[in-house]
């Protein structure tokens, strides 16, 4: 944390250097901060880069939200990480023509976060660090859709740029909805349980059926299968990574099928994670003898 505001103080500061104001309204589009940029493009990515979690500044989340009440969970994925996301939209905002560059950074932090994201989520017994780093592929994908909306700045294509970028913040919106549904899940079956070990699950739908309607609701909506909401903002990505794909070179080819990828293992993941711990029969006693969660939990859950 300490590093990452370092980072921005550093990042401001020439910012307000060159405008000579620290006013959005007399940074945005001015030409004096084109000397700045890539000083300023890379400081950011390191400051709201530790505050998402980008790989490799991702080390902290899996720590810190299992560790969290459920509830704060809930906070810190679904809405505490997306700070990150918005601050670095508002900087990149401040430049009116963006190198291609920034827009292949940004694309490639994207698909390394989002498909290891979701690799090492698929290696968890653990429900809620799962879903931890499952919200390191969900900012993956957010920041995939923000390289393709800024390289269509780049280009001067502008329905590249309002695919990826409508798309991104579109996932922003409905990762906080699904995500937080997701933790709050994870705290009732906590409750009703004692363990987070998926292991120690099983046959939980006859015992909690409101708790696992929901949670399979959340889990169809984050693995991007219609007609959730999850799937609307994956699709905007996906069409903009087309477009992308249709100016034929080798590296933007590859980011439709490295979603495609993501999206695959995202369907694994949860699906396991479901079945272990709500089908099946239960494998200790106090699986056995769980119980719903009382109308206070499962409302906001509803929700």
């Amino acid at each position: 944390t300490h590093l990452g505001t370092l980072c921005l103080f550093v990042a401001f500061g020439l910012l307000g250097m060159r405008a000579g104001s620290f006013a959005f309204a007399h940074m945005a589009g001015n030409p004096a901060l084109l000397a700045a940029g890539t000083p300023v493009f890379i400081l950011s990515l390191l400051g709201f880069g530790s505050k998402a979690g980008f790989v490799p500044l991702h080390i902290w989340l899996p720590e810190a939200h299992p560790a969290a009440p459920s509830p704060v969970s809930a906070l810190m994925s679904g809405v505490m990480i997306k700070t990150a996301i918005y601050g670095l939209l508002r900087v990149l905002g401040l430049f009116a023509q963006p190198p291609a560059w920034w827009g292949f950074a940004l694309g490639a932090i994207g698909m390394c976060s989002g498909a290891l994201g979701i690799l090492w989520a698929l290696a968890q017994s653990d429900f809620k660090r799962l879903l931890a780093y499952s919200s390191i592929e969900n900012v993956g994908i957010i920041t995939l859709g923000v390289g393709i909306g800024y390289l269509g700045v780049s280009f001067g294509n502008p329905l590249i740029a309002l695919l990826g970028l409508a798309g991104a913040l579109w996932h922003v919106v409905n990762h906080g909805l699904f995500k937080s549904t997701l933790f709050l899940g994870a705290g009732s079956i906590l409750h009703a349980t004692g363990s987070r070990d998926m292991n120690r699950q099983g046959g939980l739908s006859q015992r909690m059926p409101v708790t696992a309607f929901v949670v399979l609701m959340a889990c169809i909506a984050i693995c991007g299968l219609p007609p959730f909401n999850g799937f609307v903002s994956e699709w905007l990505i996906y069409l903009g990574a087309f477009q992308l794909g249709q100016r034929r070179e080798p590296y933007l080819c590859v980011v439709a099928p490295v979603l495609a990828l993501i999206g695959a293992l995202a369907v694994a993941c949860f699906s396991n994670a479901f079945g272990e711990q709500f089908l099946g029969v239960a494998r200790t006693e106090r699986a056995a003898v769980a119980r719903e969660s009382d109308w206070r939990m499962l409302a906001p859950m509803g929700v």
